[in-house]
């Protein structure tokens, strides 16, 4: 059984933290990036099977980094997160491939959950 790999983009350090600390004790390798250049660079080595990503990050956002990675692998599954109520940025990333979106501070709870269904397919 493949162990299932989440990149986790968010400029917030804290966040990051968090997240890598909840999903490696679900079984889940992690991976962290700051902005959208480090994002592509992992995601090209690594190959994630999903994606967490912020929509708001300095330089590169939420939407070119979710164009970017389409672009590398059709198959990967992102999800969007977000501090900020941009309905049209979200219907945005959902045309472009998104699964879903959770608005910051979200329920940890509901996260896994969601995680877990996205990827329960490759790990069991």
């Amino acid at each position: 059984m493949a162990q299932a790999k989440i990149l986790i983009v968010d400029d917030q350090y804290g966040i990051r933290m968090l997240l890598s600390e909840v999903f490696q004790s679900e079984g889940y390798l992690t991976f962290e990036a700051a902005n959208g250049q480090q994002a592509l660079e992992i995601t090209r080595k690594e190959r994630p099977n999903l994606v967490l990503l912020d929509m708001k990050i300095p330089g590169m956002n939420g939407l070119d980094i979710l164009k970017h990675l389409k672009e590398y692998d059709s198959t990967i599954q992102v999800i969007m997160m977000t501090a900020y109520g941009e309905l049209d940025m979200i219907k945005e990333a959902m045309q472009l491939g998104a699964l879903t979106h959770f608005a910051k501070p979200f329920d940890i709870d509901e996260l896994r959950k969601k995680v877990g269904e996205y990827l329960l397919p490759l790990t069991s």
